[in-house]
């Protein structure tokens, strides 16, 4: 029997999500976007089966519904789909990164035929629309599921089968705890980021040539700055009581860290920073929340043509995976000029091995 998927919103998260499910010959994919130009690229790619710029009557022809446009519009779409006729059960998630009030609004949905189980895949990218979709966006990702209240096992089940060829790892929470630890490592994050542009680009009036250092690690740390305003401004708004203390926490902590620095307290700073290095590498080993386990090294390699393609070359006849791979523009006390990202210590370890035995030089450091 097949699945008749709906995914609502084929921006880079939905359509992500439709392209990994349209794969299985199980799956019938219909898209609906407002945007009429996202849904005839996404049936030319062959990301959806079929589209309708009918919301209700997809819906209606779905036993599998997936919201996954922003925060707002899914609780709008919510409202609709509680007024549809549906002759099946009908399975409704989203993708929304705040689920409090996504979970608020399905608690009061009347529709008997509806079962809803909220869910957030953390995963993403700086690109955004249907063009950046990627089949494997999702693949070793954290992807939380929130049933409501009275949402049975074999429901939860039973989405979390369709959704397999994701490859995702899924985690059930509860809305509040989803809300203040995704406001913690995601949203707060994107703030601070946002801020540390703001800060250069106010100081590139005294220094012209600013944006000429700005690599390296200001890059790595800024990177999350580029996303999309709009989605952000709605996730802040929505999870703006989560967000709001963890300011207020930081001011304190900025305050704290100008006294250090005021009264040059080079043992209290010391220990400070030994704190905060000894808390992210043991992330690595957190296996259960949102941060997944990366591991780097550090490969001194020639600027000359094929040398990047060499070392992958080697780690791909020898089985080893890389999950992320970068030309560093700056050596920041380390001797290499490629970082590569493999998932696991082991995996570092036999990279690490078999490239020091073909004379590279290695270095390496935890997540």
């Amino acid at each position: 029997m097949k699945n008749h998927i709906l995914v609502a919103g084929l921006g880079l998260i939905g359509g992500s999500i439709a392209k990994a499910l349209a794969a299985q010959p199980d799956n019938h994919i219909t898209g609906y976007d407002i945007d009429e130009e996202t849904l005839k690229s996404a049936k030319e790619q062959h990301i959806i089966d079929d589209f309708d710029q009918s919301f209700e009557r997809l819906a209606t022809e779905a036993n599998i519904i997936i919201l996954a446009a922003p925060i707002s519009m899914t609780i709008s779409l919510l409202k609709t789909l509680d007024q549809c006729h549906f002759e099946n059960d009908v399975i409704v998630t989203d993708v929304s990164s705040v689920k409090g009030v996504i979970m608020e609004a399905a608690q009061h949905l009347s529709n008997k035929r509806l079962t809803f189980i909220g869910g957030h895949p953390m995963a993403g990218s700086h690109k955004k629309g249907i063009h950046a979709a990627k089949a494997h966006l999702f693949e070793n990702a954290i992807y939380v599921l929130s049933p409501t209240y009275n949402v049975d096992h074999d429901k939860l089940q039973q989405l979390k089968q369709v959704l397999q060829p994701l490859n995702s790892r899924f985690l059930v929470l509860q809305p509040t705890e989803h809300d203040e630890m995704t406001a913690v490592v995601s949203h707060f994050p994107h703030l601070i980021a946002s801020a540390l542009v703001h800060q250069a680009r106010n100081w590139e009036e005294t220094h012209d040539r600013l944006p000429v250092l700005a690599a390296g690690g200001f890059r790595d740390i800024t990177r999350i700055a580029s996303s999309n305003p709009t989605l952000w401004q709605d996730i802040f708004q929505h999870n703006q009581s989560k967000m709001a203390p963890l300011l207020q926490n930081w001011i304190r902590e900025m305050e704290y860290l100008y006294k250090l620095l005021k009264e040059n307290d080079k043992h209290a700073m010391t220990v400070y920073l030994e704190q905060a290095k000894t808390y992210r590498d043991g992330l690595q080993s957190k296996h259960q929340g949102a941060v997944p386990s990366f591991y780097d090294l550090f490969v001194d390699i020639r600027d000359q043509t094929g040398a990047l393609a060499a070392v992958v070359q080697i780690l791909a006849e020898n089985q080893i995976s890389i999950s992320n791979i970068q030309i560093l523009e700056i050596r920041e006390g380390i001797t290499g000029a490629l970082r590569i990202t493999v998932t696991s210590e082991s995996a570092q370890a036999a990279a690490g091995a078999i490239l020091k035995k073909k004379g590279y030089e290695i270095s390496f450091t935890p997540s």
